[in-house]
């Protein structure tokens, strides 16, 4: 995501390692790149010309120590620009004082409310609550088939009222159920439009009122850019929104809709979607999506991401973890390998790393290579596993003819444990060998 905004700023902060002061004259190219970045990446130009006057304003007004070179300077301050412009902080979710708490799902068709209604069933899961999921969308027969498929992935259950003639008459039953059956989130997914009408607004409106919901959530396409804004207002203006649910940001390279959401409406961004998966929905936190933007990465998702993992999985992999890299073997490595696929795509995990931009340019991502590492893995005996050593030639024709891969890709394999062995035993001694910067391929 925001790949083309990312390679924008990347140059707008190349402009500025030769400057040695903060003057005006020295500034105004770098600024008129970076407000060329901003339009390129569709932000809505009243945004972008006060995003970038304010940049000016607080460069001009600072005198730099003689240590601090100016392109740093501008880096700190454009990241906290951004930081204010997202939102500054994430806003969680509302609870309502006595369960149920409701949650209604808004937008035009197509936008992705049914399948974000199950991400934020499935997140919500998570976090130790109870939700239930319901349909209000009266008008499309396959809405509630599509909610129960998407339930029964998750292992969550869902509600509806057979016969109702009214959303309203399907909300009170689902809150009513919601009581009698423990559930203390109810997520309401609503009829859609292909445009903004009355009749929609005004449905939308009644089921408000019947509710009472703690929030009104709009979900939006972000790959829309500033078409969402007027849609977005629309909206607000109607119902009155209390947050904001970016889908599809991970296929959006630009990040317009992102930048411009919460300057035009005055509403937060509090979650979006990277994929079609049931975990692929995160928290907006405005600080982690600034640091994406400039390339520094967002270590803090990347180990959140990791925690879930392990706890999900009670913690087997850091007592795997051995004290002596010698006994670093295909037992403890394929462990690892199914809990990293279990965090999501590799692609996606790298792109979590500080400075990921520039080199996963060059770098050659095989979405298939975990699932062959652990085909060949799984061809070996136990003993093999545990004793790699003993991998003679006929073995590993046996091997490779077993997993359906070569003699080379397990030769390949080979090679990588020994280089991680290499790796940890000089970790352990106190020294970080590896620099992503200069990795090319990841095989």
């Amino acid at each position: 995501m925001f790949e083309q905004l990312t390679e924008g700023l990347q140059a707008v902060f190349r402009r500025l390692r030769g400057v040695r002061a903060l003057r005006a004259a020295e500034l105004e190219e770098p600024l008129q790149e970076l407000r060329r970045s901003l339009l390129e990446a569709d932000v809505h130009v009243q945004v972008v010309r006060e995003f970038v006057e304010r940049v000016r304003l607080r460069a001009q007004e600072v005198q730099l120590p003689p240590m601090v070179m100016p392109d740093q300077f501008i880096l700190k301050l454009v990241y906290e620009e951004l930081v204010s412009l997202l939102g500054k902080q994430w806003v969680p979710l509302r609870t309502a004082r006595k369960p149920p708490t409701s949650i209604l799902l808004v937008g035009l068709q197509g936008s992705g409310k049914t399948t974000t209604a199950a991400k934020l069933a499935f997140y919500l899961r998570r976090q130790g609550r109870h939700p239930l999921l319901t349909t209000c969308d009266l008008r499309r027969p396959a809405a509630l088939r599509q909610l129960e498929s998407l339930a029964s992935e998750i292992s969550v259950p869902t509600f509806y009222y057979e016969g109702a003639a009214e959303p309203e008459q399907v909300a009170a039953a689902a809150i009513h159920y919601a009581r009698l059956s423990a559930r203390d989130v109810v997520i309401f997914d609503t009829a859609g439009r292909l445009a903004v009408d009355c009749s929609l607004m005004q449905e939308l409106k009644r089921l408000r009122e019947q509710i009472h919901p703690e929030e009104v959530l709009f979900v939006c396409d972000a790959m829309g850019g500033q078409d969402v804004l007027p849609t977005a207002r629309a909206f607000h203006e109607a119902i009155g929104l209390t947050g904001i649910v970016l889908t599809k940001l991970d296929g959006d390279a630009r990040g317009g809709a992102a930048l411009s959401l919460r300057s035009a409406t005055d509403v937060p961004i509090k979650f979006f979607g990277t994929g079609e998966r049931p975990d692929a929905l995160e928290p907006f936190h405005p600080e982690r999506i600034a640091s994406r933007i400039l390339d520094m990465g967002d270590v803090a998702t990347l180990v959140e991401r990791l925690q879930q993992q392990l706890v999900a999985a009670n913690c087997p992999e850091m007592a795997a973890i051995p004290q002596d890299p010698d006994e670093l073997d295909f037992e403890i490595l394929l462990r690892q390998l199914r809990s990293l696929r279990q965090m999501g795509p590799l692609s996606e995990l790298l792109c979590l790393l500080p400075g990921s931009a520039q080199w996963l340019k060059s770098a050659q991502l095989n979405p298939k290579s975990l699932a062959r590492a652990e085909a060949i893995i799984l061809s070996m005996t136990p003993e093999e596993r545990r004793n790699p050593r003993m991998l003679n030639a006929s073995r590993r024709r046996r091997i490779a003819r077993g997993s359906g891969t070569t003699v080379q890709d397990v030769n390949r394999l080979l090679a990588n444990l020994e280089q991680m062995q290499k790796l940890f035993r000089k970790w352990k001694r106190g020294r970080m060998p590896l620099d992503l910067r200069e990795s090319r391929s990841v095989q």
